[in-house]
């Protein structure tokens, strides 16, 4: 036997828009893109950790889509010609742009070392917030404990970012980052006070609504 389910009631407005409880929209409701680029060592993957770390503590709904971790799962069997650059980047772009649309704060830490496709992938996004962390090669060279440069210039890890392939430099990010001379935790917060600034976030957690 069918039984009646009685919702509660929600109030409409004018020409009956529905009109939700105000506590149930806030501010960390709104998904953005807080999107960092740069060379390889200058500290994108750090940086976007710690600004990940306050976001939540701040309330907000966070997920990180690492570069290294992205091509190890979602872009296995890619090069690093510019087609297949791209096409890396269009798919991180991708699942940015889904998460931004649906309230959740997608940080990305990927080199995306061409301008054309990071403005496509702006382009997709309604809050793009791009940081170009600008950490000079031979500091990211210091850096590199892998020994990554190193191979790039003997020849053994050709199409490097930096070396043997070019890195465009953002021309109009909304943030820019120096590194070689701050701590990790002095660019985050030029980072949250950027978000603070654009009203997509604000200091403090989230107020609570038992």
């Amino acid at each position: 036997m069918w039984r009646s389910i009685s919702w509660p009631s929600i109030p409409c407005g004018r020409r009956g828009a529905l009109q939700l409880p105000s506590r149930l929209v806030t501010d960390h409701d709104k998904g953005f893109c807080i999107w960092f680029t740069g060379l390889s060592g200058a500290g994108k993957s750090t940086i976007a950790e710690v600004v990940v770390e306050e976001l939540r503590r701040r309330g907000h709904r966070v997920e990180l889509l690492d570069g290294d971790e992205v091509r190890q799962n979602l872009s296995k069997g890619l090069g690093f010609s510019k087609e297949d650059r791209d096409t890396n980047i269009r798919r991180i772009g991708w699942v940015a742009a889904v998460l931004a649309r649906n309230g959740v704060v997608a940080v990305t830490a990927a080199i995306s070392p061409y301008r054309d496709i990071r403005d496509e992938v702006r382009g997709q996004i309604d809050h793009f917030v791009e940081v170009f962390v600008d950490t000079p090669i031979d500091v990211c060279e210091e850096r590199d404990v892998k020994g990554l440069y190193a191979k790039a210039r003997s020849g053994e890890i050709p199409e490097f970012t930096g070396v043997s392939d070019p890195y465009e430099e953002p021309l109009a990010a909304e943030v820019r980052v120096v590194t070689d001379d701050r701590e990790v935790t002095a660019s985050a917060a030029q980072v949250l006070s950027y978000l603070e600034d654009a009203g997509l976030t604000h200091p403090g957690p989230a107020p609570r609504h038992d």
